[in-house]
């Protein structure tokens, strides 16, 4: 009498575990709407907050913010700074972000009025110096990455939200192999979750992730089946969907069209990486960012040629049909929609 319902309750539970895992058989491509901008500046910074509030950063101490979903986009540069090269933003809400100048001087600014004032909080004139990209866990602990010096990553940490930073000790500070290096195309070749941890990727002679789960006391580091052992090769762009399940992307930024070598991912935290090989991004990427909220196991991927989107973690992905020149993506936290942003001024809402 009973064995009927007890099976039935059990195909019904095995049905709703795939559904939950699966991804959707026809679901939609995400869609592009061109904006703009304003400026005709490079953009490789972007942080998504909510439908209605963006911020974007770039060359010539370009810096926008929009309030009404794209519809207009403001520009709110830092005085003095024309000249610097802004190429990665963290905003937290409509008016406080902070916003990084990559190269020497290296700085750092926040605001906490939309714009209209900032305050720089870190400053570095040290020969070699150079910035790769800014990343906040939340509204507090965030770090900054930068190519090695003396032969070891330069690493800032905060835990105010950025209104003061240190420099991790040459310790602490993880060795770089000979020619190794970050790329600092998107802004987003670092990863910050929870109080104490970090991720970066690397390029050049060597392509690795390399983390740390306390607060950069010690670091691991990890192979990544990705393009490497030239200047030009190596991973551009690190995303996470939840503490194991990550992705990579990246190449080889002479070769655009190449898909060789331009993703991998990893179920287990980062400890180890696979390639994907059997329907990767239709080229070199420079950003990749998971979708919350909505379906998630859905990923965007976006780089001077095009851009994909994957329903199933990154594992396998398709192209969107629309515009190419794009440097970086950024994904609001409620998963309803993000902004990309590219060559000469390029920015563009993503529909989801």
């Amino acid at each position: 009498m009973t064995g009927k319902p007890v099976l039935a309750s059990m195909i019904w539970a095995a049905t709703f575990a795939a559904l939950q895992t699966s991804p959707p058989a026809r679901m939609p491509a995400p869609t592009w709407e061109v904006q703009e901008s304003g400026t005709e500046a490079g953009l490789r910074g972007v942080s998504a907050v909510d439908v209605r509030t963006a911020w974007a950063s770039g060359s010539q101490g370009t810096i926008l913010r929009t309030v009404n979903g794209g519809k207009t986009w403001a520009a709110v540069p830092v005085p003095g700074m024309n000249r610097t090269d802004f190429r990665d933003i963290e905003a937290f809400d409509a008016k406080t972000a902070v916003v990084m100048g990559i190269g020497r001087p290296a700085k750092i600014f926040r605001t906490e009025d939309g714009g209209a004032n900032w305050t720089e909080t870190y400053s570095n004139d040290s020969p070699g110096i150079f910035l790769d990209a800014l990343a906040f866990a939340d509204d507090r602990n965030g770090w900054a990455v930068g190519d090695p010096l003396d032969g070891r990553f330069f690493l800032l940490r905060t835990e105010d939200g950025g209104r003061t930073w240190r420099e991790l000790p040459p310790g602490s500070r993880p060795a770089a192999r000979e020619g190794e290096g970050c790329f600092a195309a998107s802004g987003t070749c670092l990863a910050a979750r929870g109080r104490n941890g970090a991720f970066f990727c690397t390029g050049g002679s060597a392509a690795r992730l390399i983390r740390t789960a306390d607060g950069g006391t010690t670091w691991t580091a990890a192979a990544l089946p990705l393009l490497g052992g030239q200047p030009s090769f190596g991973a551009f762009g690190l995303a996470f969907r939840d503490d194991r399940n990550a992705l990579v992307v990246g190449g080889d930024y002479k070769d655009e069209a190449a898909i060789s070598g331009n993703a991998a991912v990893t179920f287990d935290g980062g400890a180890t990486w696979s390639a994907v090989e059997a329907k990767p991004p239709a080229g070199f990427r420079e950003c990749a960012a998971f979708v919350p909220k909505i379906e998630s196991a859905l990923a965007v991927t976006v780089g001077p040629s095009g851009s994909d989107y994957s329903l199933d973690g990154g594992r396998t992905w398709a192209l969107i049909p629309g515009p190419a020149g794009w440097h970086s993506l950024s994904v609001a936290p409620g998963g309803r929609c993000g902004w990309a942003v590219g060559k000469s001024g390029l920015i563009a809402l993503l529909r989801f």
